[in-house]
């Protein structure tokens, strides 16, 4: 069996990594696109060299562009890819532009085509990501879900025959990433100057455009991190470094520490030094959850419910119509004392979709 995986921005390389360790166990070819959605370093090399992801076999080099322009740069490329290789499966990761790129050109070459992480939804219309999911979910022809919630989406949506329960493969990285981290077998994650991983501090992250673009948005945003109590190390994606210097709004100030983005290991001690997370990333919500670190999301919705229920992710629409107080309450709220249980899996995930696509290819060469 030919599987071809298409990765693009960090958080697909991050579930790259355990599904390449997995593929190494067997006799299968499995061969890595990375399309060059994220080309900054410290959102696409890193990964490659701290998770031990093989290196790339295609690098089809697209960089940025609006969702138009790197979406089709992504299509026009591919073609050639998968005419000389023929996969029997391209699997597909996440939701984003290099998702979406890579479901279209392969059923509009007959090949199958495997969604990981299918059936999330945040019912955020707004959302390029919803878009992505979604239209990837009703291309492809098996939808690796992650979650029992997933699996319900997807049979609200008529796709049941074409779903099965994989688990989610960031379990599998992130409690591996985990057990090294705490073995001491990664070096101090590089915290902002200013952060003490000794004393107090929250890590957050913001990148979605909802959050960057508008600028009374952003600066409220901001404003609400700098009026908190404790040091709050602000891992800055370029996206938003790029949007706070187009609107002349400046990060540094008050509480806030400025850094940049860290390596996978580096953000997981990250999370564990933390005293909490707050973020509109989806995949921080999650390992925030898996490393029981107390998260705020900056968002008013989130594909991952389960974080909520069980009350380790707490969902803040706009910070700004909050009190100063009543904020930083809710960021420094203390964590639940019940056990939330494994929504999202044992860990194994990442073996159960290579399973999954070995048996749903014995029934194509059957059919």
């Amino acid at each position: 069996m030919k599987v071809i995986s298409i990765v693009g921005a960090r958080p697909q390389l991050v579930k790259l990594a355990p599904i390449a360790a997995a593929f190494a166990e067997t006799e299968h070819e499995h061969l890595i696109v990375h399309t060059g959605q994220h080309y900054d370093a410290d959102l696409s090399d890193v990964f490659f060299s701290g998770l031990g992801i093989p290196s790339p076999d295609v690098h089809l080099g697209v960089g940025s562009g609006s969702h138009g322009v790197q979406t089709g740069a992504v299509l026009s490329a591919l073609d050639p890819v998968f005419e000389a290789e023929k996969p029997d499966w391209v699997l597909v990761y996440g939701d984003t532009n290099s998702t979406i790129a890579g479901a279209l050109s392969a059923v509009k070459m007959h090949l199958p085509v495997a969604h990981l992480e299918a059936g999330l939804r945040s019912f955020n219309r707004r959302m390029p990501e919803e878009h992505n999911r979604v239209l990837t979910d009703h291309s492809a022809d098996l939808l690796l879900a992650p979650t029992e919630e997933a699996m319900r989406h997807l049979a609200n949506e008529g796709l049941a025959a074409r779903s099965a329960l994989a688990g989610d493969v960031m379990v599998d990285i992130c409690l591996r990433i985990r057990d090294a981290v705490l073995a001491g077998e990664h070096p101090a994650p590089a915290l902002p100057e200013g952060i003490d991983p000794e004393q107090p501090f929250l890590l957050a992250t913001l990148h979605r455009p909802d959050n960057t673009d508008d600028p009374q948005r952003l600066e409220a945003v901001i404003d609400a991190l700098a009026s908190l109590p404790v040091p709050v190390a602000l891992l800055a994606h370029p996206r938003l470094v790029a949007r706070a210097e187009e609107h002349g709004i400046e990060l540094q100030r008050g509480a806030i520490r400025v850094g940049r983005p860290l390596p996978y290991a580096g953000l997981v001690a990250a999370v564990l030094a933390s005293s909490g997370v707050v973020t509109d990333s989806g995949g921080l919500q999650k390992e925030a959850f898996l490393l029981r670190r107390i998260c705020t999301t900056v968002r008013p919705e989130t594909e991952w419910v389960e974080t909520v229920r069980v009350g380790w992710n707490c969902l803040v629409p706009d910070p700004h119509e909050l009190s100063p107080a009543k904020w930083a309450d809710t960021v420094l709220r203390p964590g639940p004392a019940d056990d939330p249980g494994t929504p999202y899996g044992d860990g194994q995930a990442a073996k159960n979709v290579v399973r999954l696509l070995e048996e749903h290819q014995s029934r194509l060469q059957g059919a």
